[in-house]
């Protein structure tokens, strides 16, 4: 299964553990599980927790069941939360597919022009006005994602693998 929910990179991947800590080992309500995110992990709306939620989700460390989130308890390090992410989040394998084909960087705006034939036409017909924009932003923070977990590097120039 593959997500599509990219919430905004923290600072650093230290963050990852605030949040991972966040998710209740008994699952709560949605409501529940999204109050003790926006508490424990700073997280400032109930829209942005839910997307914490489902990206941890993604990246393993969490599961959301009948009655809502868990934690799931593992070891884990950048690598491993770079597979996951390359894995399971729809659309970075071929970000990064196209990163690595690049002979110099890129900036965001180049990665995005290569990447829009993958966006989904029930995306660009859902959001006739707006795809673009929507898009643009969940490239660029894939982004800055691929950074934070070593898959990427940010240049002067731009991005590159």
């Amino acid at each position: 299964m593959k997500f599509k929910v990219v919430p905004v990179p923290p600072e650093s991947l230290d963050y990852i553990e605030t949040a991972h800590r966040a998710v209740p080992l008994v699952a709560g309500s949605v409501d529940d599980c999204c109050a003790r995110m926006m508490a424990k992990a700073d997280v400032p709306a109930r829209d942005q927790a839910r997307e914490w939620l489902t990206f941890l989700q993604a990246l393993g460390l969490a599961n959301e069941g009948d009655s809502g989130f868990s934690r799931i308890r593992k070891e884990y390090d950048t690598a491993d939360l770079a597979a996951a992410f390359r894995e399971r989040i729809f659309g970075a394998d071929d970000l990064l597919t196209l990163l690595e084909a690049a002979d110099e960087p890129l900036t965001s705006a180049e990665v995005f022009d290569r990447f829009e034939e993958h966006v989904p036409n029930w995306e660009r017909h859902r959001n006739p006005e707006t795809w673009e924009d929507i898009w643009t932003e969940r490239v660029r923070r894939m982004l800055d994602w691929a950074v934070l977990l070593n898959l990427a590097d940010r240049t002067a120039d731009g991005y590159r693998a």
